[in-house]
């Protein structure tokens, strides 16, 4: 269960990453939009698989 919820919060903040950027945000705010979402991705898979 954990994973799901850690692989949709992924996708839900690769998705705001994406936005952010097309929408011209300042460039820290897409990079730490963008580190979070990969660390939600990197936790969902260490959970699954380590």
């Amino acid at each position: 269960m954990p994973t799901i919820l850690l692989m949709a919060l992924g996708g839900v903040l690769i998705g705001g990453t994406w936005s952010l950027h097309k929408q011209g945000k300042p460039r820290i705010a897409v990079v730490i939009c963008a580190i979070l979402a990969v660390m939600s991705l990197v936790a969902a898979w260490a959970v699954t698989y380590v």
